[in-house]
């Protein structure tokens, strides 16, 4: 682990490659589960406040389930998370040509109809976030779904920290991220 201001950052973000192969797992990560994707009350209440334009771009299963439900709920473990659709595809699940899941928030970004309202532990993964006493642990989760994607991301020559660049900064700022990148430039170079 290496220490990013009050975080600590597990090295398999800086030593592992990582790019998203969405033509191989079709985001699989964004189905398999069995709860919804973590939120912040913050981020909940932002993607409320939006949900008179989200809602027309969502299946019916997913709007019959926000409109008696609620757009989220506190899991087992007691963290709040977004609704899911027959015990698997969260609310926000979109699917493309080929049978690609995608996140409709993230497409309604990109398209510039919304602001970046993807919950942060979506954006963020597969980094998953632990407070750990004042300091937060920036972890590496890995699993057999996102194989491909350290597969492409070694071909690519992009390690993790980098791929993650827009929501790393979004999480932590900009100035923790240009620390954290050369932190990682240094590690590499002394453990090559």
């Amino acid at each position: 682990m290496l220490v990013i201001k009050d975080t600590l950052v597990s090295l398999d973000l800086i030593e592992r490659f990582f790019v998203c192969d969405l033509d191989v797992c079709l985001g699989q990560c964004c189905i398999d589960g069995d709860a919804g994707a973590p939120l912040l009350e913050e981020e909940r209440d932002a993607i409320d406040a939006h949900m008179p334009e989200i809602l027309p771009t969502l299946n019916p299963a997913a709007r019959r389930i926000i409109e008696e439900e609620g757009s989220s709920y506190t899991d087992p473990d007691g963290d709040l998370v977004t609704q899911i659709v027959e015990g698997r595809d969260c609310v926000y699940t979109c699917y493309a040509e080929g049978g690609k899941c995608l996140c409709a928030l993230e497409k309604a970004y990109r398209e510039g109809k919304l602001p970046q309202l993807k919950p942060s532990s979506c954006h963020l993964y597969p980094v998953r976030l632990k407070k750990i006493g004042n300091m937060t642990a920036v972890n590496l989760h890995r699993w057999k779904i996102c194989k491909s994607a350290e597969i492409k991301g070694r071909k690519e020559g992009i390690r993790a920290y980098q791929f993650l660049k827009e929501p790393l900064i979004r999480k932590f700022g900009q100035e923790w991220y240009d620390e954290l990148c050369l932190t990682a430039e240094e590690w590499l170079k002394a453990h090559k």
